[in-house]
């Protein structure tokens, strides 16, 4: 179940992320377009105009693809005062050779004001390239703070679900630590009165039976809680063979026939003759069945009855014994989901139901409780099953 939760976020995250991503690019690029609109229609072709207007003197030679790389480094240049752009044009001539030079000769680059004229230039060239740097920046800024806001939330979720799970875990421990404490306390009165030699003749046979009852009990118990957390391990993986769901159901019917006579129960079979194959775990598919008629037996009404039927790819197991409350039917499959009146009188260990759930969730189906199936039953549980091509 923890795994399928993280799984289940990772998948969240990604999407998200990749989500964020497109979000940021589709801006990206709407921005882009509107800046070089812009550029295109209004900016570029009134600095062309003013430049034109301008004495600006250019003279190439040598390999077109260093002056492509110098034009980079010398448009900046070309604009600064006439004595740094000199030296400047000088230091890169060295450098990379000359075969650009850019000499702007104009009576508006003259003097003090001339200076002042061609810092604003510069500035208005910077202002330009941050104009077209700035989307990216943005759209850094808010995928960092999406995905620091989405990590924060999914790191409080899984705090959340840990909490959860120790809240859980913790419940279940004292479930287990109740359920096992009964018995043992049993055990050690009865097995003192025993030693001590305080009853004898018939009543003796009475204490040793209530101890082996007692023993065979918290064995049970024993083995369902490690069968449970088995299921739940990474290890577990279910064997699937196709087998007949009709034939499977009357094994585990035939099985516990012995115990539906005992409480005088009358069972009612509906299985088909007609074959139901479906792939299924056949050992951990028996066990969920068996969960279900176990429960009938415990929690069913002695002289009542019992329905088991297969219809196409459902399994009901239904009984008229005690009904199930809405609080308790909402928490029905959760580990010793039971009611305190169900705990003190009953032999149910409150495991086998969340186990059989858990089987049927791992085959891709789904078993629901039905507290109004009709036909003179209180509740019935359906193992929905589905449907083979």
């Amino acid at each position: 179940m923890e795994s399928e939760g993280k799984t289940g976020t990772k998948k969240s995250l990604g999407w998200f992320l990749i989500s964020r991503f497109l979000i940021t690019m589709l801006c990206i690029f709407i921005y882009g377009q509107l800046v070089g609109v812009l550029c295109n229609y209004f900016i570029i072709p009134g600095i062309l105009q003013i430049l034109a207007q301008q004495r600006i003197s250019i003279t190439t030679e040598g390999n077109p693809v260093i002056l492509l790389l110098q034009m980079l480094f010398y448009i900046i240049i070309s604009f600064m005062p006439s004595g740094i752009s000199y030296y400047a044009q000088r230091i890169m001539g060295r450098q990379m050779g000359e075969p650009l030079r850019i000499v702007v000769d104009s009576p508006l680059f003259a003097g003090t004001w001339g200076i002042v004229l061609r810092i604003v230039v510069i500035m208005l060239f910077l202002a330009l390239v941050f104009v077209n740097v700035l989307p990216y920046l943005v759209g850094a800024l808010y995928y960092y703070r999406a995905v620091t806001g989405k990590v924060n939330e999914l790191m409080e979720e899984e705090k959340e679900r840990q909490l959860a799970y120790d809240r859980e875990r913790n419940l279940l421990l004292s479930d287990i630590a109740h359920d096992i404490k009964t018995p043992i306390t049993t055990l050690c009165s009865y097995s003192k009165a025993l030693s001590d030699d305080l009853v004898q003749g018939e009543k003796r046979r009475e204490y040793l039976d209530a101890i082996y009852s007692k023993s065979m009990r918290m064995n049970e118990l024993i083995t369902l809680l490690f069968e449970y957390v088995k299921m739940d391990s990474s290890g577990f993986v279910l064997h699937k063979e196709e087998c007949d769901l009709g034939e499977l159901l009357r094994e585990c019917t035939a099985a516990l026939y012995a115990d539906f006579e005992n409480h005088s129960i009358a069972l009612h079979v509906e299985i088909p003759e007609t074959p139901t194959l479906c792939s299924v775990d056949k050992i951990q598919m028996v066990r969920a069945v068996t969960n279900l008629l176990t429960n009938a037996v415990c929690y069913g009404r002695r002289g009542g009855m019992v329905l088991v039927r297969l219809a196409e790819y459902t399994i009901t197991v239904a009984d008229d014994g005690i009904e199930i409350d809405e609080e308790l039917a909402e928490h029905i499959f959760e580990p010793f989901a039971r009611g305190d009146k169900a705990r003190s009188t009953s032999g149910g260990s409150g495991l086998g139901l969340s186990i059989a759930s858990r089987i049927i969730e791992m085959h891709g189906g789904e078993l629901k409780l039905d507290c109004d199936y009709g036909r003179g039953y209180t509740k019935a549980f359906l193992i929905m099953l589905a449907r083979e091509d």
